[in-house]
């Protein structure tokens, strides 16, 4: 499959000349897989808190009652402001941790998850835009790193937060990337606009600029942006967030038929559990960078107890990600006036203590 526009080089005698970019796509067999994931991990090195907040939860946490300020510093079974790790320190966190999936040929994959599981970093991983540092990503058995162009050629990624310039329209916005994909003007203007009605958008505004339009209208846009180039893998990373009801199942019908009558893949992050219910033949649930469960919706829906009424993919998701909630009476106001006044005593003597050596070598 090949997708080609034409472009105008000049010869040395000045006369212009046509000249034919192709953009090659490779050939992808059927019984290949859309994606392989493998034992995938990412790692981020992250600031550490500042230091109220670091010596604050590590007190907390130790349910240290005994610690007596004196001299401006903790002593007794408490720390020395100077035994806490600098701000300029960094820890370590895992955003995706040993991930392995395999997403079929014309299948709607969803992955659910708590915010900051680790959904994004995935979708990021999958599509180039970051390096695993583990692992392997394979997409139609391409790998991501090896043949990363291949790969661009072949899919296409919505993000919650995408990316326009801002001054231009709808329509112009589709158009710079159309071309950027190697389709012609003419061929990506009747195909934006087809794109665009598709989704619901009037057409008096694909020529209003984007900062004149609402959220919901703008992830519209980034929704015709990916359909534009026709992926055969799309990944769509909570695409219908800002979106009223209509404008949901506009989308999600267009989903659809991109699956039944163009033959993509879909991989789409959500926080919707009816969205992911309705249009996934398969679910991932992420928590903390790994998967805890994987199975069709009907699937899912069987791993946790009736309990007298049909359980909901609401249900299976609290259930399998639900975090140990505060007791109330684990949560003691007295204690924490305490601990905040104590830190408040070593902060001032800490910056008493500064200004004192400021003075001195003044």
């Amino acid at each position: 499959m090949s997708i080609s526009s034409p472009d105008r080089t000049r010869l040395a005698t000045g006369k212009p000349r046509q000249r034919e970019t192709i953009m090659k796509v490779q050939a992808v067999p059927d019984h290949v897989d859309a994606l392989n994931v493998r034992a995938v991990s990412k790692h981020f090195n992250v600031q550490r808190p500042p230091f109220w907040q670091r010596w604050f939860q590590k007190n907390r946490a130790a349910n240290n009652d005994s610690a007596v300020v004196a001299d401006g510093k903790i002593v007794g079974d408490g720390k020395a402001a100077g035994d806490l790790p600098k701000n300029t320190e960094k820890r370590t966190v895992t955003a995706v941790d040993t991930v392995t999936l395999d997403v079929h040929r014309g299948e709607i994959y969803g992955i659910l998850g708590p915010n900051g599981s680790g959904k994004s970093t995935l979708v990021r991983l999958l599509s180039t835009l970051l390096i695993p540092d583990e692992g392997q990503v394979q997409v139609f058995g391409l790998d991501v790193l090896k043949d990363e162009m291949a790969v661009k050629r072949l899919i296409n990624r919505v993000s919650v937060d995408a990316a326009f310039f801002k001054k231009l329209s709808p329509l112009e916005n589709l158009l710079y990337g159309a071309r950027l994909y190697g389709m012609t003007g003419r061929e990506a203007r009747l195909r934006s606009i087809k794109i665009l009605g598709r989704l619901g958008l009037e057409p008096r505004t694909y020529t209003q600029p984007m900062e004149e339009m609402s959220r919901g209208m703008q992830q519209k846009v980034a929704i015709a942006r990916a359909f534009l180039t026709q992926p055969i893998l799309l990944l769509l990373d909570e695409p219908t967030t800002g979106l009223d009801p209509r404008s949901k199942y506009e989308v999600q019908e267009f989903v659809n038929e991109l699956r039944d009558v163009h033959d993509a893949t879909i991989l789409i992050t959500t926080h919707d559990m009816g969205e992911a219910d309705r249009l996934c033949d398969r679910i991932a649930i992420l928590d903390e960078g790994a998967i805890v469960a994987e199975d069709t919706p009907a699937g899912l829906k069987t791993l946790i107890n009736r309990n007298g009424h049909e359980p909901t993919l609401e249900d299976v998701f609290m259930e399998l990600t639900g975090k140990k909630l505060v007791e109330k009476d684990d949560f003691n106001l007295e204690e924490v006036e305490a601990q905040k006044t104590t830190a408040e005593i070593e902060l001032e003597a800490v910056a008493s203590e500064r200004a004192a050596a400021e003075r001195e070598v003044a």
